[in-house]
């Protein structure tokens, strides 16, 4: 018989281990349902080991692995700087939405603010994720100092993506996730053309985007599917 050789994890090992098994809970269910014995039950380790590696108990816990949830969001808009707008936004929709199916009911108390253990600590890096990924996706438009219309925008449009994604979930996550992904792409590309046509700035941001953007791609499709629409409305030309 071959008996494994034990391993004592180092503290860094242990520590995530811990983090790994908290956000498996808080995954799942609300925080304010889960117990210390839960993620030690989990982790397959004893009470009082989670409270050597979190002295503060459940909110030093939460609040380690909401900031741990918060450093794999706030990679979701990173990109590279190159190809068309609306691809790199599809890639990083497709990481943050796959984020959300995994966590739904943690990502759910997460957003709307309602577990027992919010503090302003666990409101200040929920607002990270969101400025984050604001600035990613105005680097991503080529505007280092945006003026408020174009920051705005952006601003908008992210929360229009939480809100979306609360309702996803509160609705069985229907529609599918790819249709999902490409509706919150719809509206990004018309948000930004309605804010370029009173906003100089971001027209030019705009111009520069929908230069890199196909006929074939979303922006083309989006304007096909428009246009018939619009069309209707010419007496108002």
């Amino acid at each position: 018989m071959t008996v494994r050789a034990y391993r004592r994890l180092s503290v860094e090992e242990r520590r995530a281990q811990l983090l790994d098994a908290a956000l498996s809970l808080f995954a799942h269910r609300a925080p304010e349902e889960v117990s210390l014995d839960d993620v030690a039950e989990a982790a397959g380790v004893s009470r009082p080991l989670v409270y050597r590696y979190f002295p503060g108990g459940k909110q030093q816990l939460y609040e380690a692995a909401l900031r741990s949830a918060a450093d794999v969001l706030e990679l979701c808009f990173a990109e590279p700087q190159e190809g068309p707008l609306t691809r790199r936004l599809s890639r990083a929709l497709d990481r943050y939405l796959a984020f959300v199916d995994e966590h739904d009911a943690g990502f759910a108390a997460l957003l709307q603010g309602g577990s027992v253990v919010e503090t302003s600590r666990t409101t200040a890096t929920v607002d990270g994720i969101r400025r984050a990924a604001a600035e990613q996706i105005l680097f991503h438009l080529g505007v280092p100092a945006p003026g408020p219309r174009l920051r705005m925008m952006v601003r908008t449009w992210i929360t229009a993506v939480e809100a979306a994604s609360l309702i996803w979930i509160d609705e069985g996550k229907q529609p599918e996730v790819d249709r999902l992904r490409d509706w919150l792409l719809d509206q990004f590309i018309a948000l930004l053309t309605a804010t370029a046509a009173t906003d100089p700035e971001t027209a030019a941001a705009a111009r520069a985007a929908l230069a890199l953007e196909s006929a074939d791609g979303p922006v083309g499709v989006l304007a096909r599917r428009v246009i018939p629409v619009v069309s209707e409305a010419a007496h108002l030309l």
